[in-house]
């Protein structure tokens, strides 16, 4: 039987601001990407996250990303690999000792927003983020962007890794993501997102923004928990792999 894991960014509050849907998104997924306090997230958040994950059986992995609250680390940001690599070594230490203390297994590690698709472009960067997770974590999965500098960069390293694909979001034909403000990158209709990602995992193939045919590597689709119909998306999704008859479980394993 065909297989996929389900993963969304979770743990995103922080202080007095909610963010998100966790606790109801959570009983439908099998892979969380806890945000580590640099985009979003803080102490107290990380620990009800990965405790939340402990209590659903859900494996937990870091979401590291810039030092962007205002910006929710979605902007660009100019960092040199050594930058990068103490970012990210920071970051899934930190969320590592709460696992460590809720008796769970750091499973993974996804970049979060512009350093995410920064390190799918620019191979200095990702070879960076290798070498954190080499000295973090040398067991744990990058999950990434399929085709992307970040697999070519953990096949080198030899760190495992995971090809990550998109429910609601569009492709260009390069395999890239369309950027979040131009028409189109968001995809709206649920059954359409399903129809989608059915044949990403049955096929290996997508179609772009362009209407063309393009590979990918399905091991994990990630939806997002922070919109407006997020707990409705995620439960069509579920829905949907599970009546085409693609078991849903976590990647790695």
């Amino acid at each position: 039987m065909a297989a996929i894991d389900l993963n969304c960014d979770l743990g995103e509050s922080f202080g007095i601001y909610k963010i998100g849907m966790d606790q109801e998104v959570i009983p439908y997924i099998t892979s969380a990407n806890i945000a580590c306090g640099y985009h979003a997230g803080d102490p107290l958040v990380m620990e009800k996250t990965v405790s939340l994950c402990r209590m659903y059986g859900v494996r937990a992995g870091a979401h590291p990303g810039f030092t962007d609250r205002m910006g929710f680390g979605r902007r660009d940001m100019s960092i040199t690999p050594e930058e990068a690599k103490a970012y990210v070594l920071y970051q899934v230490g930190a969320l590592k000792e709460f696992c460590k203390a809720q008796g769970i297994p750091l499973h993974h590690v996804k970049l979060h927003g512009a350093l995410y698709n920064m390190a799918a472009r620019d191979y200095g960067l990702a070879s960076a983020v290798c070498r954190a997770l080499a000295d973090a974590e040398p067991s744990v999965i990058l999950l990434a962007l399929c085709g992307s500098q970040m697999i070519r960069a953990a096949e080198e390293a030899g760190i495992r890794y995971a090809g990550e694909v998109f429910a609601d979001r569009a492709y260009q034909a390069d395999g890239t993501l369309v950027p979040r403000n131009r028409p189109g990158a968001m995809i709206e209709d649920k059954k359409l997102a399903v129809r989608r990602v059915i044949r990403m995992v049955r096929e290996g193939m997508v179609e772009s923004a362009e209407g063309v045919d393009i590979p990918i590597r399905a091991d994990s689709v990630c939806v997002h928990g922070d919109g407006e119909q997020a707990l409705e998306f995620v439960r069509e999704l579920r829905k949907g792999l599970e009546s085409g008859e693609i078991d849903v479980r976590p990647f790695g394993e």
